[in-house]
């Protein structure tokens, strides 16, 4: 199965459309997304597009293949418009014999750990920064902002297949890649 692996889209149609073209072009199975869906938030701009209820349109028919969790931006009243769960501080995936802690990061992040056993993955948006890093016996990846990079970051989102994740640029271009029981990748190397 291959997910495609998306946050941070803040109510930006121009780039949800995009992200979706990428989901299409991908050949991808399912959609993870990892909050902050509609709204932009009160510490950012509004990104280019912002058009919340146009991303409710995009984004509701794909509502049986997306696998999404709740970042700081969401409340009950997007739940109430969007026709997949948005709600779920968090969900657990396995690859291999390793667990997926998937959130957005505004609560669990390198600074804040949840429980999982050596090896396993923190994966989470909330930054817009891409990262490929090591935390103690924990690794962490963020796929960075779909709509507001950050850092000097692009636009970007990563895949999962084969027990691979594969950063890439919102135009499709590979930047990083990374298996378990391998050295991260210096991602800032290629977008700084």
């Amino acid at each position: 199965m291959k997910w495609l692996i998306a946050s941070d889209i803040h109510g930006s149609a121009l780039y949800c459309k995009q992200l979706l073209e990428r989901f299409a072009a991908e050949k991808s199975d399912r959609l993870l997304l990892l909050g902050d869906l509609l709204y932009h938030g009160p510490r950012n701009d509004l990104p280019d597009g912002y058009a919340p209820k146009e991303v409710i349109e995009l984004l509701n028919p794909l509502a049986d293949r997306i696998l999404c969790v709740r970042g700081n931006c969401e409340a009950e009243v997007d739940q109430m418009v969007l026709a997949f769960p948005v709600l779920a501080e968090y969900a657990l995936m396995p690859l291999g014999s390793r667990l997926i802690y998937v959130t957005h990061g505004h609560i669990c992040n390198a600074s804040n750990l949840p429980p999982l056993q050596p090896g396993d993955i923190l994966l989470h948006g909330h930054t817009h920064v891409p990262v490929c890093e090591q935390a103690g016996s924990i690794r962490i990846l963020n796929p960075g902002s779909v709509s507001i990079p950050k850092e000097g970051s692009p636009r970007s989102y990563m895949t999962l297949e084969n027990d691979t994740f594969t950063w890439k640029t919102l135009d499709g271009r590979i930047y990083g890649t990374w298996q378990p029981d391998t050295p991260c990748c210096d991602l800032r190397a290629h977008f700084c």
